[in-house]
């Protein structure tokens, strides 16, 4: 899955840094240079007092069980400042899990926008969606519910922020989020949550006007089997087409309740989508 994104900036928050004066190389601090009028100078042997500049304390780090009213934007950033908002109010985001960044490489630190720390939140946030949303690997495939995460802004750690926050969210459609209902804890092991949340699609997949969507919106066809493949390479094209001809045909069938005449479809990956993570295809029906 890409980082959607399989589903992570908004407003940077500075580190603030009280100015009271500059001071040159080796001399006293002087005021700015449209300060006015100085002060009367100190008697001789007395020099002015200096103040060194304070470096603020970082933010708190986030606390797990938060709610947030994030834009598709803001939830696919690799920062983000908006404030919590009750859970009881519409919100987009849910954070699942806080931790602590491993900095530290061969006993040097290294940057919170590194690829080292980068892989780290990107492998450890995906794999801590299923523990919160529940149900099996393939109700997950076939669900809009995608993880997204945030660490601070080189100034925040700078100033000693060490952690990373994983948010849930829901795809309403590309670009778009759903509202979410709590923290979308547990909520795939429920038949309502995978009703909700399921993927599901505008018009017949592989279509033009084929959209995929969440089932909470209008829709005509569902999302109701994934068809897995093994091994880390990309098996080809023919074989991820032939692979979902059969299992797909009985979805469908199934899903006819024994009629006849039935409508099937299915979406095998493509190698792009393979390298991204999308190692299996889905199959559809009318709904």
């Amino acid at each position: 899955m890409s980082r959607l994104q399989t589903l992570l900036t908004a407003v940077v928050v500075t580190a603030a840094v009280i100015a009271v004066g500059w001071r040159s190389e080796d001399g006293p601090a002087v005021p700015p240079p449209d300060a006015g009028p100085s002060a009367t100078p100190s008697p001789s042997g007395s020099p002015s007092p200096s103040v060194t500049p304070v470096r603020a304390d970082p933010p708190p780090a986030p606390r797990p069980g938060g709610c947030y009213r994030l834009s598709y934007d803001e939830a696919v950033a690799p920062t983000v400042s908006t404030p919590a908002v009750p859970c009881r109010e519409e919100h987009t985001s849910a954070t699942y899990a806080v931790g602590r960044l491993d900095t530290v490489v061969g006993g040097h630190l290294v940057a919170v926008d590194s690829e080292r720390v980068r892989d780290q939140v990107a492998r450890t946030c995906p794999e801590g969606l299923a523990g919160h949303v529940g149900g099996t690997l393939e109700q997950r495939r076939l669900s809009v519910l995608r993880a997204v995460w945030f660490t601070p802004t080189v100034e925040e750690s700078d100033a000693g922020a060490r952690w990373f926050r994983c948010d849930v969210i829901a795809l309403a459609r590309q670009h778009t989020l759903a509202p979410l209902t709590g923290t979308a804890e547990g909520v795939l092991g429920t038949t309502a949550g995978r009703l909700r949340y399921g993927l599901c699609a505008t018009a017949e997949p592989g279509t033009p006007e084929s959209e995929r969507v969440s089932c909470a919106t209008p829709h005509s066809w569902r999302a109701v089997r994934t068809v897995p493949f093994p091994g880390d390479r990309y098996p080809g094209a023919a074989t991820v087409r032939q692979a979902g001809e059969q299992p797909c045909r009985a979805a469908g069938r199934a899903a006819a309740g024994g009629r006849l005449d039935f409508r099937w479809g299915y979406e095998w990956p493509t190698a792009t989508q393979w390298r991204e993570g999308r190692t299996w295809g889905t199959c559809w029906v009318p709904d």
